[in-house]
Parts: structure tokens; sequence; C-alpha cells
């Protein structure tokens, strides 16, 4: 009897482990994140934002594409390109794989709100991602503590 019981036992455990088990997944797809292009098709320019994350941010963390006001995504826009471009121009004090390249956006040219509203949510990403304030404080940004 004691040993049927210990028989019992160690099989209840083996096939309790066994169950808890994990099998590695076979993706035989690999999903691979596609650029994110802002475009104007009469002002004739484009942006391509190939930063690894974007998309997902955008289609999940960023707010409705409404929620912001046209007025207040110009604003915003302008002084986080100010100071991305401050950065693109001083590699030697920026990270210069972050700041690639310098962004023209002029103020009084009316991109409209898909424009904006996509290239406000990418200086958001980039602000998360990569831990740094393009609103002209220092430190870390106040919306990623």
């Amino acid at each position: 009897m004691k040993y049927l019981f210990q028989y019992l036992a160690f099989s209840v455990v083996g096939l309790f482990l066994f169950a808890c088990g994990s099998y590695p997944v076979k993706n035989s797809e690999k999903s691979k994140e596609k650029p994110v292009i802002i475009s104007n098709d009469s002002l004739e320019y484009e942006v391509i934002i190939i930063d690894v994350g974007f998309t997902l941010y955008l289609n999940t963390i960023a707010k409705p594409k409404n929620y912001y006001s046209l007025s207040y995504l110009e604003n915003r826009n302008n002084i986080y390109v100010t100071n991305w471009n401050i950065r693109a121009l001083n590699p030697s004090k920026f990270n210069s794989s972050i700041y690639e390249n310098r962004i023209d956006y002029r103020p009084q040219i009316r991109y409209g709100l898909e424009v904006n509203y996509k290239l406000f949510n990418y200086f958001q990403f980039a602000q998360q991602k990569y831990k740094i304030r393009l609103d002209g404080g220092s430190g870390l940004s106040p919306n990623f503590r």
C-alpha cells in the first residue's frame, strides 16, 4: 500500500510537470514592422519613420486623431522640431544615432491634421523610447516618469 501511494504521488507530480512545460512556438512568418509614411500630396513631401515600435505605439498607445486640436499639434510640433534640429546639428553633444536627420518643418505651412498628428506622436514615442525631453526642459519628460 505504501508503494502504491508513492507511485500515485510521483505519477501525479510527473503529469503536473509535463502539463506545465512550455513548447517553443514555431512562427514560420516573421512579422516585419512596416515604416510609417507621413505625406501630403498637395505639398509634395514625404517623411518616412522606420523607428522600431512606432507603428505599435501609434496603433495602441497614441490618443485618437481628434483628441488634440490642430493648433495644439502645430504648436507642440514647432517646439519639438526646433529642439530636435538643435540636437541633430550637434552630433558631438547629442546621440547622432537618435538625431540622424534634421526635420524641415515650417510653421507657416499648413500640413493638416494627419501630418501633425503623426509627427506629434512620433515625438511622444521618441521621448518615451529614448528617455529624452524635446519640450525645452531637462531630464525625463514629465509624461513618462
